[in-house]
């Protein structure tokens, strides 16, 4: 399943997870931010169950925005789990 996100108050404009049934995370495509950051982020989460990824990236802060890259990628994540 592929779910799309409009992420808030970062600088990144859009998120794409492709989950599969058991809920592990396949691709991640993330537009806009810090290209280095959000191509680490990317490539550390593939393959790995996306609710191990929510408690480590939920609640990260980017310069007091009270959010992040990160942290939105795990909102993403959140709503994408719903889905399946």
């Amino acid at each position: 399943m592929i779910y799309k996100y409009n992420p808030v108050g970062v600088c990144s404009r859009q998120m794409e997870v492709e989950l599969d049934e058991e809920g592990i995370i396949k691709d991640v495509k993330i537009v806009g931010g810090c290209n280095g950051n959000t191509k680490g982020i990317m490539a550390l989460v593939k393959g790995k169950k996306a609710e191990d990824i929510i408690k480590v990236l939920e609640g990260i802060d980017c310069g007091g925005r009270g959010t992040s890259c990160p942290d939105q990628l795990a909102q993403c994540l959140k709503e994408a789990l719903e889905m399946i």
